[in-house]
Formats: structure tokens, sequence, C-alpha cells
């Protein structure tokens, strides 16, 4: 039974893209500048895996082998972004032509902003670009004593809802959100709809667990649809099932962490199944890159790093598992947002070949074809497939 296990490490860049500049990010490189911040930063069993003998400046300092036990390389993203969605739908063969919107400068426009507040039939708070901590930390008494929900977005295409779960419920929340992904179509159709549920007393907000995404739909055929329409299995972890407006999937387990989506990936991994094993691993980007914090994000990478053995114990014989990323996030820079960036690419399997240096590829749909033609789904992306570089 084929199967294709494909590991986002969210946000975890390995290198400025050549138009980095366009996108303010010159100097930009995740997983490099960690190691130089952090230097006693190991990941050794990725690279262990070729993660250190991937071309480009200084990305020998993550740990070089002699002889990597995977397949290595790097990928450009092809799609004209730097976002979540951008970098998962190009992965599953979707190439964005035109960025999404992005309202950081001036918040969302009146029309819009009467639309949703009709639609909810309450005024709301906020409607800027701010850090959501921040804006919950400033605007949270105020949204406590009017019920008025806090709007707010980033440098992201994303229209943010952020509301304390004792005054506006979940299900309402979720209702809101719903309203406003409606609304947010056409020039104003933002990738995600978030909703940021908090708890707790002035001066001591915790936004929650109960977040919640709301994307546009795909726009074209995904890898996932692919899969599913040819019956195979196709299990989500994470935020993959919310990245892909749900479509595509046989099962789907949204995990509360980056910890619980390593377990559930080990859970699924030991299941006998033919299709895709896709998950995302979020707290890199969420809880450590937009906040930068270079020691959060370095433990948390230390700890993939250190369960990536278990989870290669427990595939099969066909099993081929993909390590790689959706944009990058580096928090040692000035920067709070997503980068531009390369993503890294690690290939393993029983029957892959060590020790192949897959370069540097211009798309991250050539990981989406490659898996295509694994598993014989007869993709057509704007891609090129490596599967017969790294067959044995």
């Amino acid at each position: 039974m084929k199967r294709a296990i494909i590991v986002v490490l969210d946000s975890v860049g390995i290198g400025e893209l050549p138009d980095a500049k366009d996108f303010g990010d010159v100097g930009s490189n995740t997983l490099v500048n960690i190691k130089k911040a952090r230097p006693q930063t190991d990941l050794k069993n990725m690279c262990a895996l070729g993660l250190g003998n991937i071309q480009g400046e200084d990305i020998h300092l993550l740990g070089k082998t002699d002889s990597p036990k995977g397949a290595f390389g790097k990928m450009a993203e092809k799609s004209i972004g730097k976002d979540t969605t951008t970098g998962h739908w190009e992965i599953a063969g979707i190439i964005t032509a035109k960025p999404f919107p992005t309202f950081t400068e001036t918040g969302f426009p009146k029309e819009v902003m009467d639309a949703f507040e009709q639609a909810i039939g309450t005024k709301t708070l906020g409607n800027y670009a701010a850090s959501g901590t921040e804006i919950i930390k400033d605007l949270g008494p105020e949204h406590v004593k009017t019920g008025y929900p806090i709007v707010y977005t980033s440098a992201d295409s994303v229209f943010q809802i952020a509301a304390h779960e004792e005054v506006i419920s979940l299900e309402k929340l979720y209702d809101m959100c719903l309203k406003a992904r409606e609304i947010l179509s056409g020039d104003y159709g933002v990738a995600r709809v978030i909703a940021r549920p908090f708890v707790g007393e002035e001066g001591n907000y915790t936004r929650t667990k109960n977040r919640k995404d709301f994307s546009l739909e795909p726009t074209g055929t995904t890898l996932l649809d692919l899969a599913k329409e040819k019956g195979l299995n196709v299990t989500a972890i994470g935020k993959i099932e919310d990245i892909f407006e749900h479509r595509g999937m046989t099962r789907t387990d949204h995990t509360t962490n980056n910890n619980d989506g390593i377990d559930k990936t080990i859970f699924y991994t030991k299941e006998d199944f033919e299709g895709i094993l896709f998950t995302n691993l979020v707290d890199t980007d969420m809880i450590y890159g937009h906040r930068n914090d270079v020691e959060g994000y370095a433990t948390a990478l230390e700890y993939f790093d250190s369960k990536l053995p278990e989870i290669m114990a427990e595939m099969k014989e066909d099993d081929i598992l993909f390590i790689t990323a959706d944009h990058g996030c580096d928090p040692t820079t000035p920067s709070t947002d997503h980068s531009r960036e390369y993503v890294p690419l690690l290939v393993y399997g029983k029957n892959v070949k060590a020790g192949v240096d897959l370069g540097v590829r211009k798309s991250f749909a050539d990981l989406g074809q490659t898996i295509s033609d694994y598993l014989g789904l007869n993709a057509n992306f704007d891609a090129e497939s490596f599967l017969d570089e790294i067959l044995k």
C-alpha cells in the first residue's frame, strides 16, 4: 500500500527568495538565523536526513553529514505570496498568480465593516493591523464592557475576530466568522477569516485553543481532491482541514498543538491504509515566529526532531515521508510577519535513495506532482516531479 506522509513545519523557511526585497524580507533565513542566534540548537535527526546538506548560504551550520539517509533540497514558491494558504495550496498543486488582498495600512473598507456589522447586528472594535495578543490586551476591557467583537488584520490576508468566550459564545463567534466569510469575496476575498477566542481577566487575557479558520475554497483541483476521488484515504492533521476548506479529505483530526499533532502523526502512521497523511505543525509559526521567540521556536523544532525517529520507525515498506514548510517567519528579524523564503525538502523511505541532492526546486508544487505520480493520481500541475530521482 503506497502512502505519502507530508509534514509541514509551519514557517520553517531556509533562506530568502530572489524576490524577497519585494516583500520586505531581505536577510530572512528562519532556520539558519535561529542556529546563529542560538548555537546550541540541535536538529540531529533532520540533519541525518540531509538538512545541513541543502544548498544555500550558511545552511551547513545546521550540521552537514557525509552520508545523508534521505534525499534533500529546497523549494521556491512560485505563487505570489507568503501566507499559509498560498503555501499549502501550492504544495497541493495550485499556483496562486494573484496574491490574496491585504489591508495592513488602512484596515478594512467602510463598506465591508458596515456590511459585517449589519450582518451580526452589533458594532465592532479595532479594524486595524495588530498583534493578536496586543490587541486583546488593548481592547479587551472595552470588548467585555460593550460586547462588541474585536476585528483586526496583519500582513497576512486575514480578517480576524477576537472575542472573550464568556462574552460571545464560541457558537456565536463561529457564526460571525461565517457571515464575514460570505462578505469577504471578490476584491475583498482574504485568504482566511479566523476566530480568535480568549479568556481571562483584564491584564491577563489568554487566547484559547478554540481558534478556527474559515478559508476560501481552493481555486482548482488539488492533490487531495484527486486522492479522494480515486478512493484513497486522505487524513488531515492540524489546520489542514481549514486551509483546504474541508475539501478532499476522508478523515480529519484538528489537534490542539504541535505535540498533539506529532503524536497523531505517529498514531495514524501505525494504521493500515493507502493514500495521504497530511500534517501541519503550527506552533513554530503561531506561537513563536510571530512573537519573535527564538528560544521557543528552537525548542519546538528540537522536540519535533526528537520525535522524528518514532515517525520513521512506524513507516511501512512503501511509505514516503516528506518534511517541508509553507513559508518563513524568521524570529530573529524586527518583523513579526511571515517571510518570503525557500522551504526545506527532506524525503525518506525504505525505497528512497539515500544522499540524493534534489537541488533547488522551482515550485512547491513539485512535491504535489511527485506524490501524484507515486500514487497514480494523474495530476497535471505546473510542476516537475522528482519521483524518478528518489526511488530505488
